[in-house]
């Protein structure tokens, strides 16, 4: 039983992007690309891929990997790990997404060293550069305490200047606390089991964010800010740009 597992939930069907983790890339899938990736990063972390089709298995699998068919059911990659860790049984479980293939190993240490502190729960953000991000719905905004934990999430800008309104710009988003909440988490496992046992909180449905059911539920959030560069691929268009970065 480890003390520490990286468990990455897999879904083959995705609604912006079909099967975007078999989408190749320079050759090789998307997936294997993020496999290689946190095991180039972590490699002091025991691997796991929690699936939920036989072709993600076989992808994986095939190249050396460890997957763990989950059902096929669930409706979060919460879930999804939870189930997976009833097998591999690690005290603390960090949750790389299938779809950021460019993680780094600060990162995952800062999500390592947050989860042994008094939360249960743990979480990384970014600050924005741009103020067109900023306003983007899909990139979600975090608001923290002084203290490193997570106030709210929202797909709504926050902070929101009232003198200034509309007219902020890319100077302002930098020079003030505005981060964007990163897809990387890390739970206990005794917490992990509590939080997919939760009904889903009236914010987390209103808002599409799962992380809220914590907070709704009175449970801290630690949260660490990171500067290391990273993307997430969502659409095709972010697959191009991920290959662009390749070279």
């Amino acid at each position: 039983m480890p003390a520490f597992a990286i468990i990455v939930p897999c879904r083959l069907e995705s609604t912006r992007f079909p099967r975007k983790l078999l989408h190749i890339i320079k050759g090789k899938p998307l997936v294997l690309w993020v496999a290689e990736r946190i095991t180039a990063q972590a490699p002091e972390y025991p691997l796991w891929f929690a699936v939920d089709h036989e072709l993600l298995a076989e992808c994986l699998e095939g190249a050396g990997f460890r997957a763990i068919m989950t059902d096929s059911g669930h409706l979060s990659g919460t879930d999804r790990i939870a189930e997976a860790n009833r097998t591999v049984r690690a005290s603390y479980v960090l949750n790389v997404q299938a779809d950021e293939p460019l993680v780094t190993a600060g990162q995952l240490q800062a999500l390592g060293r947050l989860i042994q502190g008094e939360c249960p729960m743990a979480t990384l953000c970014t600050p924005f550069k741009r103020i067109v991000d900023f306003y983007n719905s899909n990139q979600v905004k975090v608001v923290l305490t002084n203290t490193g934990r997570a106030l709210y999430f929202s797909r709504s800008r926050m902070p929101y200047s009232r003198d200034l309104g509309l007219t902020i710009d890319d100077v302002w988003v930098v020079a003030n606390p505005c981060y964007k909440h990163l897809g990387l988490y890390a739970y206990r496992a005794d917490f992990l089991e509590k939080f997919v046992a939760m009904p889903p909180g009236q914010l987390e449905q209103i808002e599409k964010l799962e992380q809220l059911r914590a907070l709704e539920n009175g449970y801290p959030i630690a949260i660490d800010v990171t500067t290391d560069p990273t993307i997430g691929v969502d659409t095709p268009e972010d697959a191009k740009k991920f290959e662009a970065l390749l070279g």
